[in-house]
């Protein structure tokens, strides 16, 4: 791994993690190429904001989970591959049920070129510190819909509020939304903004 960058449970103690694409359990139903173990890493200046972030959602009963956050390159070019192949149905109800999977891209839900993959952007949600439970949020990771959009309709107020405070926390440290995606982020001042890193998770 580059020296620059770290597993971010190391460097965040408290983090919680699901690395959505070392599993099965992502809109390709297959573990992704690049991800060689569940644990999600970034850079260290991503490791010391999700610290701050994580302070400030713990004095308002809340922790982080994260789901992505380093994406080597040849998991972007898997996701490529993968748009390109005959629909099979697998994974389509929950993660793009509106939308054929070229259209991930057309929409900005699945980019060629990922901020991931420079190293400081973070997929998370929230959950309750005391019972564990993750906040309501109108959606899990990687819906590809409007619905998941910031400020969309058909979501319940506490789901709204739940979306507002993890946007608050993050702006507030540092981050920048996606307004496609309520649980992605990126560091406004990321070391490498125009580097896109291959390396495996290993």
């Amino acid at each position: 791994m580059n020296e620059d960058f770290a597993f971010l449970d190391e460097l965040v103690p408290g983090l919680r993690w699901d690395a959505k694409y070392a599993t099965w359990d992502n809109f390709t139903g297959k573990p992704v190429d690049g991800y060689l173990v569940n644990r999600i890493a970034g850079t260290r200046a991503l490791g010391t904001a999700l610290g701050r972030v994580r302070e400030k959602a713990a004095a308002r009963g809340f922790g982080l989970l994260l789901w992505d956050g380093y994406r080597p390159q040849r998991a972007v070019d898997c996701f490529l591959r993968w748009s390109e192949q005959p629909e099979d149905g697998r994974t389509k109800q929950r993660h793009y049920p509106n939308i054929g999977r070229a259209e991930m891209f057309e929409r900005g839900y699945v980019a060629a070129r990922s901020g991931h993959s420079r190293g400081s952007t973070v997929d998370l949600t929230l959950y309750h510190l005391g019972t564990g439970e993750l906040a309501l949020m109108g959606g899990d990771h990687d819906l590809m819909d409007p619905r998941s959009h910031h400020g969309a309709p058909g979501i319940t107020q506490r789901e709204a509020r739940n979306r507002a405070q993890l946007r608050s926390l993050m702006e507030t440290c540092g981050f920048s939304s996606y307004e496609c995606e309520w649980w992605h982020y990126t560091l406004n001042d990321e070391p490498y903004p125009d580097t896109y890193f291959d390396f495996p998770l290993a």
